[in-house]
């Protein structure tokens, strides 16, 4: 349902906004809502520096709020920054990132901008690459952008404060990428752009400060909260075993997010869902009065993002699949998470994750028929553990642990 009223407009932009600062946030709102007043469309974009051509959907956040905007009739770009992929972000980094080579982020590109038509609209959404205009800037117009800043703004931002204090090196070339950034918006005209609290540097302060010394009406700040992965708690990440690809097959998918603690669903919502903030509040309520069941509501949010990347039936046949396989055989639709490295055996997880207190005990629990792994008894302590997605390891009658592949 498209929101009518510039109100309902604004709830549904502003809907899983993180600014750290009321003040900001309020002064974004307000912005906000004056242009949506003017009655056109708004050029929006999102930058994407292709550094992984492997989605998780924590990446996929500021994509579903490009979408928002274009299904209120704005003008999106997905801009990819080939350019400022060279340098590297810095912004959510204390220690120095590594720059790519123009082939590797040619072919991360290639499929980046694929995966995220699973929530754009391939056929209202402009690609472009700031090497465009970046690319073409002469050495006077770089020092005429950076006379704009002072060391001490760049100094006072923790990534950077953090390695100083340490006393590790932080290159010139680090903070000419807010500065590049900032120059996007310049080169588009933004009203609106959206980035991740990572992000907040470079769109609030350079992004406004440089449109508005290049004479610009400075850009709404769109700063997304970052999703928590399936432990609720620390950032989605594929490093930490805690992230859900968004090219995983439905069961997988749905299986990962029923894993997923009960006080993290509100910001699932949120952040990756099609819900608006009326329905969100439905759900928040029927939770507090318990007319609402957790395990019901995490079906829900399940099947809805199962459904964005795969489609209803899809979604309708992993969720017949989980009650199938979990429900009917007891298993706890929540349980502890543990990254394993492929090539690890029954013995090591049991003792490393705390279900046996030594080898021995797991090996005699073993031997006992106590342990199982995705409901058949496992026979051999040294048996290797090589699979992929994900595999329920179960100790006695009501110890369970989820075990998924750690990749380095």
């Amino acid at each position: 349902m498209i929101p009518a009223s510039i109100d309902e407009q604004v709830a549904l932009l502003m809907q899983g906004t993180e600014y750290g600062d009321e003040a900001i946030r309020h002064t974004m709102e307000t912005e906000l809502r004056e242009r949506l007043l003017e009655g056109r469309p708004l050029r929006v974009y999102c930058g994407y520096d292709p550094r992984t051509s492997d989605l998780h959907l924590g990446h996929t956040i500021t994509m579903r709020k490009l979408r928002q905007f274009q299904d209120l009739g704005h003008d999106v770009t997905f801009l990819i920054g080939n350019y400022t992929s060279l340098i590297g972000d810095p912004s959510d980094k204390d220690t120095l990132r590594p720059m790519l080579t123009p082939e590797q982020i040619a072919e991360n590109a290639r499929t980046y901008a694929e995966q995220a038509f699973r929530i754009l609209d391939r056929e209202r959404t402009r690609i472009r690459y700031n090497a465009e205009w970046l690319s073409t800037l002469t050495l006077a117009q770089l020092i005429h952008m950076a006379s704009h800043f002072t060391i001490q703004q760049f100094l006072a931002r923790e990534n950077f404060a953090k390695r100083l204090e340490r006393g590790e090196p932080i290159y010139l070339h680090e903070t000419f990428y807010a500065l590049m950034q900032a120059y996007d918006a310049v080169a588009q005209q933004t009203d609106v752009q959206v980035g991740g609290t990572d992000q907040l540097f470079n769109i609030i302060v350079a992004g406004r400060k440089l449109q508005e010394a290049m004479g610009q009406r400075p850009q709404v700040g769109i700063i997304m909260s970052i999703l928590p992965g399936t432990d609720g708690v620390v950032k989605m990440s594929k490093s930490l075993g805690n992230h859900i690809p968004i090219t995983a097959p439905p069961e997988d998918m749905y299986g990962k997010v029923m894993s997923i603690p009960d006080f993290a669903m509100i910001t699932y919502f949120k952040l990756v869902t099609r819900y608006t903030p009326a329905q969100i509040a439905a759900v928040e309520r029927g939770l507090a009065d318990g007319s609402l069941h957790p395990r019901d509501v995490k079906m829900e949010l399940a099947r809805e993002i199962v459904s964005i990347f795969h489609g209803d039936e899809a979604a309708r046949k992993a969720e017949e699949h989980f009650i199938s396989v979990f429900r009917e055989r007891e298993l706890p639709p929540e349980m502890p998470v543990y990254p394993i490295q492929s090539g690890t055996t029954i013995v090591d997880v049991l003792t490393e994750a705390g279900l046996a207190r030594s080898r021995s005990e797991a090996r005699r629990l073993i031997e006992q028929g106590g342990v199982r792994l995705d409901g058949r008894a496992v026979e051999r302590g040294d048996e290797v553990l090589d699979f992929s997605g994900e595999a329920v390891l179960q100790v006695g009658r009501r110890r369970f642990v989820r075990l998924v592949i750690k990749h380095t």
